[in-house]
Parts: C-alpha cells; structure tokens; sequence
C-alpha cells in the first residue's frame, strides 16, 4: 500500500511540475516579439490612389466594418463612410481582440507610425510593437499598388480621438501565442506590384483571397490558430460571434448539389450583393460589399464559378433555419 501511495505521490510530482513548468513557459513567452521586413511602400497625396484606396476600404476590403464600434453599423448601413476610429470587439476563446483606431491622430490613431509600419501590419501581421496579430486581415498578397492606395486614404481621413483598450487574451489565447501558433506570416509569393481591374476569373481570385477574405470565411478553419483544415471554399464554418445566433458558412464551391451558388447566374449573383442582409446579426458584411463594382462582383463570380466543385452539404444553424432565408 505504501508502495501504491509512493508511486501516486510521485506522479502527482511530475504533473503538478509540468503543469506549473508550462504555465511559467506561457505567462513568460506570450508576448514575444517577432522581426519582419518593413516594405518600401509610401503613401501618395495622387487623387486616383486616394479614390481607389477609399473605395477598398468601404468596398472589398471592408476595413470600415471591422474598424468601427458596433453601434456604427447602423450608420454604415445607411451608406455613411465614418472615420475608422477602431473599437469593434471579436470575442471568441482566445480572447477579446479590439480593432484599432485608423485615423491620423497622433495619440490614439495612426498619426505616430510610419507608412512602412502601416504597411508591414497588412504584409505580415505584426504590429508596430512587434508583436504578432490574429490572421483576421488577409492582405499579405494584396498588390504593392493598393496597400499604397489603402494607406494614402487613411492619411487623408479627418482625426478622431478615440482611445481603444488594448486586446486581451485568455490563458488560452496566451497559450497560442506562446507556442508560436500565431506568428508573423508573409506573402506565398511576391505580391503584384499592381493588378487589372477587369471582369476576369484572374482579378476575381485576388479580390477573394487577398482583399475581400472570401476565403477566410468560407473554408473550414481551426478557430484557434486560424489554419485551414479543409477545401478552401467548400463552407462549413461555424461563426459564433453573435450570442444565442450562431451562422455557418455555404459552400461556394460549384458543386451542383451542394454549393449554394452553382445554379445562379452572373446577374443573380450581382443581385444578391446589392440586395444587402437577410439577417439581422450577419457577420457578412454586406454594408461593405454591396458598394462593390459590377466589374469586382463579375470577376468574383467568375472565379467561384471556376473553382473545382466540392461536395460538402452544410446545414444551416437553428437561427439561420428560423429566419428562413439564403445569406
């Protein structure tokens, strides 16, 4: 007996050693700081850029969205290009990660960095204090000529003084971060200097994967470090944002069975974008993408349509069912 009880003693040893050892390597490591390049990319005061990166930001890109509290989503609905004073909350088992203010002032928005900050933020995910960022911002392929154009807009918006909290992360989240799940991640290939703007399965391949995040959304994902686990497109995550209302993602793929838009045509496709949101808490965000282009839209279209099908048959969640409509 005492045997049994030396033997059970010394286990609890080594686990209550590993988990204090693990817990110390965490609350010491999270916040690790990581180098990147810093691109050569500066802002211009060239009209035609200012136009471009504004349309980005309130269009595909929908940087407006996401940089803005969520009371303003009503505003945004209306049509009304707000500031993007920063403030949205994504909760989710991590943490609570806040977007931050994007306007020119100098004590809470992005007045004090430089353009190459600013441009290695949409590069390579990490912030100014080199710390990693969570992948919510697919822009790590986005052409030399529209980061310019994102970042001469926010230059030109008027200042908002608006101090955002700092996010905050679980032990969970602290975890990742620690373990180097979340790091730095740059471009699969030297990004374009610039792109067509064209009605082509080409231009609508950049929109969806390194603008408009179609991808990111509609492909299944682990939600903890942001990978991909399935066919990219193909639908099926789970999108728990709003309390007591989660969403799932259609597949977009045209798999004739499955894909919840392989039967539309060009035009129906176009449609449903300016038709805007079937339901009230969408984390689509259809404020932004129905300022979309025709020519954008038609490019999107064309590339999903291109996409090799994938039988994935997504249900759709007890709320999506209530409200009985197709996002």
């Amino acid at each position: 007996m005492k045997t049994v009880l030396k033997i059970f003693a010394w286990v609890a040893g080594v686990l209550l050693f590993v988990v204090l050892a693990f817990v110390s390597f965490v609350l010491l490591k999270w916040d690790q700081k990581y180098d990147a390049p810093y691109p050569e990319l500066s802002a211009t005061s060239d009209s035609t850029m200012i136009a471009r990166g504004k349309y980005l930001v309130y269009g595909p890109a929908h940087c407006s969205v996401c940089h803005n509290s969520m009371d303003k989503m009503e505003a945004l609905e209306r049509g009304e290009m707000l500031p993007l004073a920063g403030g949205m909350e994504f909760v989710f088992e991590p943490g609570t990660l806040r977007s931050r203010n994007l306007t020119p002032d100098e004590e809470t928005g992005i007045g004090k960095l430089t353009d190459a900050e600013i441009a290695r933020v949409m590069r390579y995910s990490v912030g100014a204090d080199g710390r990693p960022l969570f992948p919510l911002m697919p822009f790590q392929n986005m052409s030399d000529s529209d980061v310019i154009a994102i970042i001469s807009y926010l230059r030109s918006q008027e200042k908002v003084k608006n101090e955002i909290k700092p996010s905050e992360y679980s032990f969970l989240g602290k975890a990742i971060l620690a373990l180097g799940m979340i790091k730095p991640e740059g471009p699969i290939e030297t990004p374009p200097t610039t792109i067509a703007v064209e009605p082509t399965p080409v231009y609508g391949k950049y929109l969806a994967n390194s603008v408009a995040n179609c991808v990111g959304c509609h492909s299944p994902r682990d939600l903890m470090s942001g990978a991909f686990i399935g066919p990219k497109f193909s639908g099926g995550l789970i999108l728990e944002d709003v309390p007591g209302a989660p969403f799932i993602t259609p597949n977009l793929t045209p798999d004739p069975e499955t894909g919840v838009m392989a039967n539309w045509t060009e035009d129906a496709f176009i449609e449903r974008f300016r038709a805007g949101k079937v339901y009230e808490n969408t984390p689509m965000p259809w404020s932004s993408f129905g300022n979309m282009s025709d020519v954008d839209l038609r490019a999107l279209y064309r590339y999903i349509m291109s996409l090799d099908p994938v039988s994935n048959k997504v249900e759709k969640t007890p709320y999506m069912l209530e409200v009985g409509a197709s996002e």
